[in-house]
């Protein structure tokens, strides 16, 4: 039988036997290591390495199963042959029970040791195999993940490009119209089709110019620089830079600010910019709602900070304004899909979802249609454990009416 070379540890409290399975095993290419005990053979495990040990079942000391069942806690790879003699097969076979290769009779022959030599070889030749394969299969997964990974995102590239070239070109065509209408207004001295045109002109100009400020915002977004801060202080300021526009649109801004809250560590200005796209968003909203609303659908937007149980900050913002279905709800963190149509670019609550999940956030939005939305932004502590129920506590609030 063809085998590889092995380092085999003969154990045998009997020169004799120990000095004849040597030459033997020599003669089939082994290296030939011998312990006169069990721990002397622990010893020699150590130092010597063995792929196969073969033991004597009865030994002064450290018996051989003992032994066995020391090197298969201790080395479980190395391959374990019990010799035996007639009288002891009870225990031959109990061996098996802690995992022993095979035992073998004495006298021992040259057929029966060279047999179970093979079963030992076959036995690690195949652990080898499982080994290498399991390692393959590891970098195949490895590399699989890494391609589908890098697949799926050229995939959100091309989707953001494509959605990036859908702004651009309605853009492009409302430029196009402007300049048409324009033209002609020039050309018939028509002074309706001048103003029109210049509109049409001026506002996709002034898409533009927001396009480009998302964009911005969205680069400005992959990297934060957070800070110890009040989260109050994004709120209140963002509050005064909108009442103006709020109160020129009828928009009644209530600010509602914690006493709870502690010191967060964030990037106070894009959280900002957060709570200003979400708040412009929502005034938008308000505008877009019920033309006549009744007492309990008075326009208004809500800047809240809340406590929450796990998280060390909430951000709320509401409106009453026009609210959104369950299709839009699930699409408007989507690149570039915008609720305000031909007005928008979608790039904000884009922006908005990133800069939250680098703070190691999250945000949802509760929404009805023709009842308003609620946005959320939760911003944790150290760590983010699941928070299943936001806790709003008492507030000192301040309310302003256009």
């Amino acid at each position: 039988m063809k085998m590889a070379p092995h380092t085999l540890l003969i154990v045998d409290d009997e020169a004799g036997i120990r000095t004849v399975l040597s030459i033997l095993l020599a003669d089939m290419g082994h290296r030939v290591c011998c312990a006169e005990t069990g721990d002397q053979a622990l010893e020699i495990l150590t130092d010597a390495h063995p792929s196969i040990v073969l033991t004597d079942i009865k030994m002064p000391g450290m018996d051989g199963v003992s032994l066995l069942r020391e090197i298969k806690r201790t080395h479980p790879d190395v391959e374990v042959i019990m010799m035996t003699g007639h009288g002891d097969m009870d225990l031959a076979v109990k061996s098996l029970k802690y995992l022993a290769t095979d035992f073998i009779t004495k006298p021992i022959s040259a057929e029966a040791l060279e047999v179970a030599i093979a079963r030992a070889d076959e036995r690690i030749s195949l652990r080898n195999q499982l080994r290498a394969y399991t390692e393959n299969l590891e970098l195949l997964v490895a590399e699989k993940s890494r391609k589908l990974v890098e697949a799926e995102r050229m995939a959100a590239f091309g989707e953001a490009v494509a959605g990036l070239a859908h702004t651009i070109k309605n853009i492009s065509g409302g430029l196009t119209g402007g300049a048409f209408v324009l033209e002609k207004g020039i050309e018939l001295h028509h002074d309706q089709y001048l103003k029109q045109g210049w509109t049409m002109i001026k506002g996709n100009v002034e898409k533009l110019v927001t396009l480009s400020l998302d964009l911005l915002n969205y680069g400005k977004s992959s990297e934060i620089h957070p800070a110890w801060c009040h989260p109050n202080q994004p709120a209140q300021e963002i509050f005064d830079m909108m009442l103006p526009q709020a109160q020129s649109l009828g928009i009644w801004l209530e600010l509602s600010l914690s006493d709870e809250l502690p010191q967060v560590y964030l990037d106070s200005e894009a959280i900002s910019r957060c709570l200003l796209n979400l708040i412009g968003n929502a005034i938008d909203a308000c505008l877009d709602g019920p033309d006549s609303p009744g007492a309990a659908q008075v326009r208004k937007v809500t800047i809240r900070t809340l406590t929450a149980q796990g998280w060390a900050a909430v951000y709320q913002i509401e409106d009453t304004g026009a609210g959104m279905d369950n299709e839009t709800r699930q699409k408007i963190f989507q690149g570039f899909f915008s609720t305000k149509g031909s007005r928008g670019t979608g790039i904000g609550l884009m922006t908005t979802k990133k800069t939250v999940e680098k703070h190691h956030g999250r945000i949802d939005v509760i929404s009805e249609k023709g009842k308003g939305t609620i946005f959320n932004i939760f911003l944790p502590d150290i760590s983010t454990p699941g928070l299943d129920k936001l806790q709003e506590r008492p507030t000192t609030t301040q309310r302003f009416s256009a």
